[in-house]
């Protein structure tokens, strides 16, 4: 039963080709928020799915109004699907996961209650369950990512993430590729935002086809990613010079 008290929550599942899954995944999602809050919203982002996605969905959000489908009529990708979906959420806390129910939905009880303490409660996947060369190259792209930026987060890619709305509404986030959580975590944390990490279930993939050993994507996120390297300096300034700025601004002349 749900907590009266609970914040709102918006959660977000990107997905393309996921016309196997999304529905258990949209459904599952729906039914785990219902028994933590009397106010939540269940949104596919539909990345133009040259499938029956989009229709699977419009068919759940008949059935549930909770449910809602924002759809892409092209192909944009997994940072556009994020941002699209993060942007029109309506409740005071987002969170995300992807379409292709790789993770316990329900485990995001276990995340609320940590709100209070952190702006941001993001998961990792122990043990993550994919394939060798997709975790080999999680590995090296968490390692390229800490030794250009420092510490980010131990699963910077880790699809299961609860934040708060005002963050996401603070940070702008330029990435469209694989490279947009990256960024986003990178900046929040630059901010100053606190952020808590927790584990979070992983399973195998079940249906559907993951993308992002693709040579186009992982092209594009390293492109976006040197590019944020670039001008990141150049737009924001880090935590600790923001925190040494306020002390002098604190110390008596």
């Amino acid at each position: 039963m749900y907590n009266r008290g609970m914040p709102s929550i918006s959660a977000v599942l990107p997905a393309y080709n996921e016309e196997k899954i999304i529905a258990a995944a949209a459904t599952a999602m729906a039914a785990t928020l219902a028994e933590l809050t009397d106010d939540y919203e269940v949104l596919v982002v539909n990345d133009g799915s040259r499938d029956a996605t989009q229709q699977i969905v419009e068919a759940l959000s008949v059935e549930n109004p909770r449910i809602r489908c924002v759809n892409h009529p092209v192909n944009r990708g997994y940072g556009a699907a994020l941002a699209t979906g993060f942007g029109a959420a309506a409740k005071e806390l987002v969170f995300m996961t992807d379409g292709d129910k790789q993770f316990d939905a329900r485990e995001v009880a276990n995340f609320l209650p940590h709100v209070g303490e952190a702006d941001l409660v993001i998961g990792y996947r122990q043990p993550r369950m994919d394939p060798f060369m997709r975790r080999l190259n999680a590995w090296g792209w968490n390692l390229l990512v800490r030794l250009l930026f420092g510490y980010v987060a131990r699963d910077v890619d880790c699809a299961f993430k609860l934040f708060r709305r005002s963050v996401w509404e603070s940070i702008h986030v330029e990435a469209t590729g694989a490279t947009f959580s990256a960024e986003f975590l990178i900046k929040a944390r630059r901010k100053g935002y606190r952020i808590r990490e927790m584990r979070a279930t992983h399973f195998p993939r079940t249906a559907g086809r993951a993308t992002g050993a693709k040579p186009s994507v992982i092209f594009r996120a390293f492109r976006e990613l040197i590019r944020l390297r670039l001008t990141l300096s150049k737009s924001m300034p880090t935590r600790e010079a923001v925190e040494d700025g306020t002390r002098r601004e604190t110390q008596p002349s």
